[in-house]
């Protein structure tokens, strides 16, 4: 079976590096100050603080410390009433994954994700705070970059968003795993989970404004060379035979294919948590290293970024060594269902 596995991915791999041709993509939202040089940041809705920064992608929140998983675009025309009547449109061709048309149910109001399975790696995008869902969207529908999936709006669940402040959330990203539901039981949350896998705490985004601006410059044709791109803040090994589904789902971010068995893992992430780059290990080499079975292990850190981002604690110093972080161990119990 990790032969066929291996072949697979093999197979994948190599058919994704001879097409690795220019995406195609379209801004989710009225797109007008881009295309006149405003810049960028004019097109984002801040979060109450009048400094447009804090409609962006990361640590812009509560003096660094506040992640912001996506970005928040402002509206472009308002109705008499002052609600916005922009729509929110696809990305990308896609498939619609995850419809939440009950504001309530979510910080994320009423929101949509699609996922874009003709792309590699086959990212998801996201849709929040919707005023209403285009009427007729159904889950499994196929639909075309530049269709709409709702208008824009200030919707969510726990909070309110002031009208002058309605706005687009819109992420690109990756989901963690397909077990999501295991991971969610262990945590105890007391709550139900509303939205299978397509929960917010299994999407790990990138900085899509970030994306959609080295892509339209041109510095990368699509996701897989964004991915490679990306300035690993830590990288870890762990002694598993496990394959996780995100690595079946997302082969293009392995660096070589699976040997016919797999003893454990290299892996780096970017700042946010987010796993990039997957290096299959042999049973050899993990006894070579003297790795322990279901123990990750830091082995390289970059530290000035690791100090520099303070919304997220992937890794602290103790007695000299490098330990894992809360936000690390996080998303190595949902990739591994470790404890």
């Amino acid at each position: 079976m990790m032969r066929f596995i291996s072949l697979f991915l093999f197979s994948f791999l190599a058919v994704s590096s001879l097409a690795a041709q220019r995406v195609s993509f379209v801004w989710p939202a009225p797109e007008t100050p881009l295309r006149e040089g405003v810049p960028a940041t004019e097109i984002l809705q801040h979060a109450g603080s009048g400094d447009p920064k804090s409609g962006g992608f990361g640590g812009v929140r509560s003096g660094g410390k506040q992640f912001h998983e996506g970005i928040d675009i402002k509206p472009r025309n308002r109705d008499r009433a002052g609600n916005p009547t922009d729509r929110a449109v696809a990305a990308m061709d896609g498939v619609v994954r995850h419809i939440s048309a009950v504001a309530g149910k979510s910080s994320y109001g009423r929101y949509v994700v699609l996922e874009h399975t003709e792309v590699s790696p086959a990212v998801y995008t996201l849709y929040a705070h919707l005023a209403q869902i285009t009427p007729g969207l159904r889950v499994g529908n196929r639909i075309q970059a530049g269709e709409p999936v709702g208008t824009i709006g200030r919707s969510a669940g726990g909070y309110v968003i002031p009208k002058d402040r309605a706005h687009l959330h819109f992420e690109i990203g990756l989901m963690m795993t397909r077990d999501f539901q295991r991971w969610y039981d262990s945590r105890k949350f007391g709550s139900r989970n509303e939205h299978n896998i397509w929960n917010g705490m299994n999407l790990m985004g990138v900085d899509a404004l970030d994306f959609y601006t080295q892509w339209r410059a041109g510095h990368v044709a699509n996701f897989e060379e964004y991915f490679r791109r990306l300035p690993p803040a830590v990288a870890l090994r762990i002694s598993t035979r496990r394959v996780p589904d995100f690595v079946t789902r997302y082969p293009a971010l392995l660096t070589k294919p699976l040997p016919d068995a797999v003893g454990g893992w290299e892996i780096q992430f970017d700042w946010t948590g987010l796993p990039f780059a997957w290096t299959p290990l042999t049973p050899m080499q993990v006894l070579d290293m003297k790795l322990q079975p279901n123990q990750p292990v830091i082995v390289r850190a970059n530290e000035p970024l690791i100090r520099r981002e303070r919304s997220k604690t992937l890794a602290t110093k103790k007695q000299g060594d490098w330990v894992i972080g809360s936000d690390l161990k996080t998303v190595l119990q949902q990739l591994f269902a470790i404890p």
